[in-house]
């Protein structure tokens, strides 16, 4: 879901075959009485409690330093495997302890998650805690991310297993990694895009059944994944152009995302489609000059941005984009886009007021669907003339 241009071809990695070492870093709270950490004795007794039961759970503990930092408290520890302990109490109660060490796939887990929890009970009891909390290892580094975000900025953990394809083309960061339950997953920028998953999404963004695209002329703007193309070939359009800028992932998906493309981006000109390598904005101008026009266009670029207010090089973008597209519409036809999450009504609502300001009055309608990969609702356009 990009934008338009040519690049040479670069080279990738397969990486299949490997062993994964991550560091693994546990997160683990409790809650006590603020004068537990203000009180010098009560805070020499918390310490202590602490550092005993951490030596039951972790052979060869060592105290490695301790700092006053404006009243609150610091202690670090080293254990086994060269792991690192972070022991931080707040003065307004809260202690937080964070386990960190480095983990190869066939290694036991210095630390799993039932001993961890137990760890997180013991010290509940040990420290009279009002309450306590343990997360699952965060795993970090490794030949592949497990963690991406959602509109909101929740953090997801996906159950990827393998890096497939991995190249940096001269517009971004390009892999394809597997997930256990979602199937292959493009990710450019280190943000999720699409799945073997997520027909939802597609069939969505063109409205599968509520709209017509047999024998209509049809614009994709970006679209690199071949998702929406596949699909709307199947509708019997009487032709569709797409404008991509980015070669690698069309090469990474025609490659190693079939079932969502199919076989469209095998080639660049089929019987009722052509793929045009290049600048979307450069190649809409062009239209515009030729004086064509069509009955859909498709944004199938940057999702909506999340900021306080409609400015900056991604709005300006948009609104080129949406100015330009509209331009290029036959009077009865239609500019469909999607948007970004429904968790981000503030940006959804300044979208809408863009649409109200173009150079020629529109109206819209909007749909939402929950995106298996994105892990929640996501919202779709669909803007006409007035």
């Amino acid at each position: 879901m990009i934008a338009v241009l040519y690049l040479k071809k670069k080279s990738h990695c397969l990486l299949n075959n490997f062993i994964t070492m991550v560091a693994h870093t546990v997160l683990l709270d409790f809650t006590v009485s603020a004068n537990v950490i203000a009180d010098l004795e009560k805070r020499s007794n918390l310490k202590s409690t602490i550092a005993n039961v951490l030596s039951e759970h972790f052979i060869g503990l060592k105290p490695l330093t301790e700092l006053n930092i404006d009243g609150s408290l610091l202690i670090l520890y080293t254990g086994p495997r060269g792991s690192l302990i972070t022991v931080r109490g707040y003065t307004e109660g809260l202690v937080t302890l964070n386990i960190e060490y480095y983990k190869q796939d066939e290694e036991e887990a210095l630390l799993s998650f039932e001993s961890a929890r137990e760890l997180e009970t013991a010290l509940q009891a040990a420290a009279t805690a009002m309450r306590s909390h343990t997360l699952t290892p965060v795993k970090r580094g490794g030949p592949f991310e497990r963690y991406f975000i959602t509109s909101d900025e929740r953090l997801l953990e996906y159950d990827i297993d393998k890096l497939v394809f991995e190249a940096r083309s001269p517009y971004q960061k390009v892999q394809i990694v597997h997930s256990k339950s979602l199937g292959n997953l493009l990710v450019l920028d280190e943000l999720q895009n699409l799945s073997e998953a997520d027909l939802i999404y597609t069939e969505t963004l063109m409205q599968r059944g509520k709209e017509s695209y047999t024998g209509k002329e049809i614009v994709i703007l970006g679209g690199g994944d071949g998702g929406l193309l596949w699909e709307l070939l199947k509708e019997k359009p009487k032709f569709v152009t797409m404008l991509e800028i980015d070669e690698v992932v069309m090469q990474a998906c025609s490659q190693h995302m079939r079932s969502i493309c199919g076989d469209c981006l095998d080639k660049r000109k089929g019987e009722n489609y052509e793929i045009i390598v290049g600048d979307c904005v450069k190649a809409l101008a062009h239209i515009i000059d030729e004086g064509r026009q069509f009955d859909y266009v498709f944004g199938d670029l940057t999702d909506i941005p999340i900021s306080t207010t409609p400015h900056g090089d991604a709005w300006n973008f948009i609104r080129l984009i949406l100015n330009s597209s509209i331009k290029v519409l036959k009077p009865t036809g239609k500019y469909m886009t999607h948007g970004n999450g429904a968790s981000c009504p503030e940006s959804l609502k300044m979208y809408e007021e863009v649409l109200s300001q173009l150079c020629k009055p529109v109206t819209f309608t909007k749909d939402s669907a929950f995106v298996p990969s994105f892990f929640e609702d996501w919202v779709f356009y669909q803007v006409s003339l007035k």
